[in-house]
């Protein structure tokens, strides 16, 4: 559950960020005007299909982006009163590790190969609080017990290609969570790992959110991760937030049509062996040329004149908690009868086949 600050400010506000590359072929948008608030002790989950910006928009957060990225300067990211934009190179080494931390969907390519385990943890205990090689190895020990690892001492001395997938994966947990960072970000920690390792890696990720009152984001392609771990979840598409809610409003009441194409697309308990997944048609927008309106709209089964020409900004219904980018929302009359419209004449504005689709 999500805990105000004494000030009553978020523990992270993100104000306007937006993120760009250059490229042979032009600037890439890659993260355009995002804003939101996270509380302390509360799990966002972010959720949208590969390229949709979710792991570039945490990247930019954490300020671990390569020289080509460009950001505005009127991009804010504020964590605990501090703009992390206006650090200072000092004060950006302690404050990456203590303050906020990251585990990265690749245990393999983050963990370093040629030094041992008990080494990459205590390193980070050393530099950031100052502590003693022995202290630095009793507390990678305790962090080793505490993501439910095996005979910890006796892992300290080993390689990382000589510990499973999941154990790699609970070394870099237990590296993140080495100097009690109040926020902890999670980059589809479970994409590399078999379903049952996936888990037990994400029921202790919210075991320790919930025991150290971390904050976390937690990135994801898959709403069914989210649905029972995230307090909020943020909808990205295309480099956008297109839907943001509480977890149990935006499965009650899901208004954006990208956010209820991916819940259809979720593979179901009940239905028969071999039967054929709902897929999202078409593909995402070229980014470099983004188009004028809205960025689903080629993909949308509601799209209407409107979606082609303007580009939808985040609203609310009534619910100030419930925003969402769309002109013709799932579940009100004006998606109902966009639908209805496009069903009737076989195809939306974009020129989405629908007849086509059910077919598929």
């Amino acid at each position: 559950m999500s805990t105000p600050g004494a000030s009553g400010m978020p523990l992270l506000q993100v104000e306007n960020l937006s993120t760009a590359f250059r490229t042979s072929r032009g600037i890439l948008r890659a993260v355009d005007e995002v804003s939101f608030t996270l509380e302390k002790g509360e799990t966002l989950g972010i959720v949208g299909e590969s390229g949709s910006g979710k792991s570039v928009l945490v990247r930019s957060i954490m300020n671990i982006l390569p020289r080509t990225a460009l950001i505005p300067p009127q991009t804010k990211v504020i964590l605990e009163g501090k703009d992390t934009r206006l650090l200072s190179r000092a004060e950006a080494k302690h404050f990456w590790g203590t303050q906020i931390a990251m585990v990265f969907q690749d245990p393999m390519t983050s963990l370093n190969p040629v030094k041992k385990i008990g080494t990459q943890i205590t390193d980070p205990l050393r530099f950031h609080l100052g502590m003693s090689k022995s202290a630095a190895r009793a507390r990678a020990i305790e962090l080793l017990d505490l993501v439910r690892i095996p005979e910890p001492a006796r892992r300290l001395n080993q390689y990382p290609h000589e510990l499973s997938g999941g154990m790699r994966q609970r070394v870099i947990i237990a590296i993140a969570l080495s100097c009690n960072p109040k926020l902890l970000v999670a980059d589809e920690p479970t994409t590399a790992l078999d379903v049952t390792v996936q888990k037990q890696i994400l029921d202790l990720l919210e075991n320790l959110q919930r025991d150290l009152n971390m904050a976390m984001i937690l990135i994801t392609h898959d709403l069914g991760v989210v649905a029972g771990r995230a307090d909020r979840i943020a909808v990205m598409y295309a480099g956008r937030m297109v839907e943001t809610a509480d977890t149990k409003a935006l499965f009650r009441n899901m208004r954006h049509p990208y956010a209820e194409a991916l819940l259809k697309s979720i593979p179901r308990l009940e239905n028969p062996s071999h039967t054929r997944l709902d897929a999202i048609s078409g593909r995402p927008p070229d980014m470099v040329r983004p188009p004028a309106g809205c960025r689903f709209a080629s993909r949308c089964r509601y799209a209407q004149d409107r979606c082609v020409a303007e580009l939808p900004e985040l609203t609310t219904a009534g619910d100030p908690d419930h925003r969402f980018a769309c002109f013709f929302p799932v579940g009100t009359p004006e998606g109902e009868r966009a639908l209805a419209a496009n069903l009737a004449a076989g195809q939306t504005a974009t020129g989405l086949d629908l007849h086509a689709q059910a077919v598929s």
